[in-house]
């Protein structure tokens, strides 16, 4: 028997280790490390966990724990899942890293594409009415030329962004990035 429990503990350390990097890593990802934390040790859990049952294996308060899951429900990360049965909720975690990259990224790049095309519209009639104008210097409308074409380029790079997003989003991108094969564990 101990040396069953000898294994036990090196699997033990050696989740820990990769749960650990996860842990640091997700500022990355716009996270602190506890949620990084809480999603590795979702990730190796064998089924759905309650709040508690998080808290049981992380040590942290319940609250700490209902923010790190809302925080990872935004990005598609952890799902609630029913448990006929049970009054608690049951979280699981999105195991398949391709999918929670995928994910991940197209929210943020779409977010990003909004705020900034957003911003540009709104700049561009104002630069457009500098621009047009008989009563405006040379050297402000040389300054206003220059900062148009920037933002020009700049909807050319949110167009692109877009496309990467919808490749990411549909799959496309796997054409031109396959996913390794799974190694045979045999061999």
């Amino acid at each position: 028997m101990p040396r069953s429990t000898n294994y036990q503990q090196k699997l033990a350390h050696a989740k820990d280790h990769v749960i650990n990097s996860i842990g640091e890593t997700m500022d990355l990802y716009g996270m602190n490390r506890s949620v990084g934390n809480l999603y590795g040790t979702m990730v190796f859990g064998q089924q759905a966990m309650t709040l508690d049952e998080m808290r049981t294996e992380l040590q942290m308060s319940k609250p700490s724990m209902s923010t790190g899951v809302k925080k990872l429900q935004e990005f598609d990360a952890v799902k609630q899942q029913f448990i006929r049965g049970s009054r608690k909720q049951h979280f699981v975690a999105e195991k398949d890293f391709f999918t929670f990259f995928a994910n991940y990224f197209s929210m943020k790049w779409n977010r990003e594409i909004k705020l900034n095309m957003e911003a540009i519209r709104k700049s561009e009639d104002e630069i457009e009415t500098i621009l047009e104008a008989n009563d405006v210097d040379e050297d402000t409308k040389e300054q206003a030329q220059i900062i148009y074409d920037q933002m020009e380029h700049s909807k050319r790079y949110y167009e692109w962004l877009g496309d990467l997003s919808e490749a990411l989003t549909s799959g496309k991108i796997f054409d031109y990035f396959p996913i390794p094969e799974e190694k045979d564990s045999d061999q």
